[in-house]
């Protein structure tokens, strides 16, 4: 709606000022709204939208992780320096995804999607980009953003992008992102809500990252990707993704070694070729699907993973009782008893991820005894503790760390999701308890999850996706689920 706004306050002035008449802005106001009305609804739909979910059945079948989101928008952004066409496979159908296509379109970058009856595929062409700023309403809301930072930087030498969004989950400063820039002989600074980047020319340097931190470690990559000479990042972060945008980069022609370990060299080239790349899939789905199965006492093989990519999730389920059968390609999680309690420290790879605190702290909220998860990564990440305690939980944050005491079960309330997941978690505690739950703002969920409620009902899960208009719709929806027999 913040569009229509701005359009409507534009033409407001304008009738003030005398430029229009009071009839022009309304025939004006008409057609702004035909034309936008489906963004418009569909943005008001994803406000509305909530998930009711009937708890109680434990989750057993096959369920298949889609491609990862946080290195599909690492690839995407390096995807945009190619001015030959580059195919990506295994894009994940989500809306930061969808998002971040929208904003390389905008600057003139070609993207289609080969196949209609595949949404997974795209091919990109940067060739056609007439300009390095980016700005709109919608990418502001995603953290990635900054990724086209260092893709126009690296390749046109200078860059205006939006500050970055995403997930209100504590401070995310981009001071290593500046510090990486700066070192390649950039001049950055911050206007009008923007990031700016220009150099002469860029120049490979020594950066030593004060904290590990993936975005950076990307971001500099892209930009050296394409200045002259040697560029080597210490610290570096190891996740799956950087590796994955990594290897990106060198099908395209970059001379990038040592991804995947705190230290990666890269030797700028000129140009770049078309590209044929596979995303890997998505840990932290994957992760999300493990912690739905044990919280359930379920009995789910989860497909398309790459187990070792999962082994510290994999370890602390263990630890909790869960049965974990590793395969090729997959991973059989099955939980019958009640869980035991542990310690859960988030780490940078491969220590436990951050992104899956919330959900893991589900599964301990129902084990037998006292567990402590501490948050090393961001200090505002326990917001879901609150909504969790609704449910029954017993859970005490003091700074860093949550001491979680468990109890037998949850039972069904109203939820509101803060960000993408804890909404997640939010959806796995709905499906352990007892009676209905109701997550509202679930477009957090929506960013990062494909086909969410479809996998969880493949699964045997009691999952609808419904617009609620107001509370005693809601109330007498889930009043309806309650009562109907499955």
């Amino acid at each position: 709606m913040g569009i229509f706004v701005e359009f409507y306050e534009f033409l407001r002035l304008q009738m003030v000022f005398g430029i229009v008449r009071c009839s022009d802005i309304v025939i004006l106001i008409q057609l702004f709204y035909e034309i936008n009305s489906e963004q418009v609804s569909l943005n008001l739909r994803c406000s509305m939208e909530q998930y009711l979910i009937k708890g109680g059945n434990p989750l057993v079948g096959e369920v298949e992780i889609s491609g990862a989101k946080n290195s599909a928008l690492g690839i995407l952004a390096a995807a945009i320096m190619c001015d030959e066409t580059v195919t990506i496979r295994n894009l994940p159908d989500v809306n930061d995804i969808n998002v971040f296509l929208n904003a390389v379109i905008s600057i003139g970058a070609e993207v289609h999607y080969p196949n209609p009856k595949d949404r997974h595929t795209v091919t990109i062409n940067g060739s056609g980009i007439r300009t390095h700023e980016v700005d709109n309403d919608y990418i502001r809301k995603i953290r990635a953003s900054y990724y086209l930072i260092g893709a126009l930087l690296g390749k046109y030498r200078e860059a205006g992008v939006a500050l970055p969004g995403g997930c209100n989950i504590g401070s995310r400063p981009i001071d290593q992102h500046q510090k990486g820039f700066k070192a390649l002989g950039a001049k950055v600074w911050i206007d009008r809500g923007m990031i700016f980047t220009s150099a002469d020319e860029l120049n490979g340097k020594h950066i030593y990252l004060d904290v590990v931190s993936v975005g950076a470690t990307i971001n500099i990559m892209l930009a050296a990707s394409r200045a002259k000479g040697m560029t080597i990042i210490e610290n570096a972060a190891k996740e799956p993704h950087v590796v994955d945008v990594a290897q990106f980069l060198n099908q395209m022609g970059a001379n990038i070694k040592g991804a995947g370990t705190d230290m990666i060299k890269i030797i700028g080239v000129d140009h770049f070729k078309a590209a044929d790349h596979e995303i890997i899939p998505d840990q932290i789905e994957a992760g999300t699907f493990m912690c739905a199965a044990v919280a359930t006492k379920g009995d789910v093989t989860i497909k398309h993973v790459i187990p070792k990519h999962l082994e510290s999730i994999s370890a602390k389920l263990i630890e909790m009782g869960a049965e974990i059968e590793e395969l090729d390609d997959a991973v059989r999680v099955v939980a019958t008893k009640r869980l035991s309690p542990t310690t859960v420290k988030t780490m940078p790879y491969p220590g436990f991820p951050t992104d899956m605190q919330s959900q893991i702290a589900v599964c301990l909220s129902l084990a037998d005894g006292t567990s402590l998860v501490t948050e090393k990564i961001f200090e505002n990440r326990f917001k879901y503790t609150d909504e969790l305690t609704k449910m029954g939980a017993n859970i005490k944050v003091e700074g860093n760390t949550a001491f979680i005491t468990g109890v037998e079960k949850y039972t069904g309330a109203v939820v509101v999701a803060s960000d993408l997941r804890a909404g997640a978690a939010l959806v796995i505690a709905g499906l352990a308890a007892d009676g209905c739950t109701c997550v509202e703002q679930i477009q957090y969920i929506q960013r990062g999850y494909e086909d969410f409620e479809e996998k969880i009902r493949s699964l045997g899960g009691v999952i609808e996706r419904v617009d609620v208009d107001d509370r005693v719709d809601r109330d007498r929806m889930m009043r309806k689920m309650s009562l109907a027999a499955y």
